[in-house]
């Protein structure tokens, strides 16, 4: 299984707008952040988006799979962690994937209803032609689901667009999307962003949690035995009401017993890339846009 980071910025990104400081103007493409998302891949087959933001459209036209970009490929599960622009405000660019049928979303019932309140659209009776088809499943703290596609079925997508002399094109190819080998089981876990209670997830031994201030213990003892964390940590210093800073990721990820733990969410705060990495105990890493790693 391995886990593509198409996003490790915080709510503005990173360079952040009107900001002029060191980080902002690095010219190194590890210091540019996108809103914070990821690509889960098993195996088999299976493809898992963890959140969906405002830069998903960016993100996805250059996620690189098997040397191929842009991606147009069946997306098996988005999972939303939380209700917030930077983590759902993509949602609507999911449209084309409808072309291999209904995308299916998995939140938990504060999300839920948040979407149907920004995009009443999408869940009408009557759907306007090209909305995308949204399938929504309530899912909750503590009790595990599943992910499979387990038999293969036959799409048409459509191919528009037009030729260099502006002809346009109307293409349908039929595309085959075989049965995944495997399954993924998730557990939804619960995180406190400050006083609202969000959504990690746990899938074996990798566990994936953004927007973290803390975590009670009876949930935090959900997470033990994982080897691979992915969290956030806003910056070193200065603290903040609803995110916790570097230190106190590492002492979550030295409590849950993780052997590798990757940084997301992050602000310009936190310096270079080069630097930030510099100042942190062996085990841990600053995670970065379009790193892969296997999980």
């Amino acid at each position: 299984m391995k886990l593509t980071f198409l996003g490790t910025g915080t709510s503005i990104g990173v360079p952040a707008i009107g900001c002029n400081c060191e980080v902002c103007l690095s010219q190194d493409p590890k210091d540019k952040r996108l809103r914070s998302s990821a690509m889960l891949e098993t195996d088999g087959g299976l493809r898992v988006l963890i959140d969906c933001g405002p830069d998903f459209r960016q993100q996805i036209m250059r996620y690189n799979r098997q040397g191929k970009t842009p991606f147009f490929d069946k997306i098996d599960a988005v999972l939303f962690t939380h209700i917030h622009y930077d983590h759902v405000g993509g949602t609507d660019d999911l449209r084309p994937f409808a072309w291999f049928g209904d995308v299916d979303i998995y939140a938990q019932k504060d999300v839920i209803d948040g979407l149907h309140q920004t995009m009443p659209y999408c869940f009408k009776e009557q759907l306007y032609p090209g909305v995308p088809h949204l399938k929504l499943h309530q899912i909750s703290a503590g009790r595990p689901f599943t992910v499979r596609r387990p038999y293969e079925s036959t799409v048409e997508v459509f191919e528009g667009g037009a030729t260099l002399q502006g002809i346009m094109r109307d293409k349908r190819e039929q595309r085959i999307i075989p049965p995944a080998l495997d399954e993924l089981e998730i557990l939804p876990i619960r995180v406190m962003h400050g006083n609202l209670p969000i959504l990690g997830f746990r899938i074996g031994k990798f566990a994936y949690i953004t927007d973290m201030k803390y975590m009670e213990d009876e949930d935090a003892q959900m997470l033990q035995g994982i080897e691979t964390l992915v969290i956030n940590a806003l910056r070193f210093k200065k603290e903040h009401h609803s995110h916790q800073l570097v230190n106190d990721a590492i002492e979550f990820a030295h409590k849950v017993g993780a052997r590798k733990t990757y940084f997301i969410h992050l602000t310009h705060d936190i310096g270079t890339h080069d630097w930030a990495n510099s100042q942190l105990p062996d085990g841990f890493e600053f995670a970065f846009d379009g790193q892969v790693i296997e999980c």
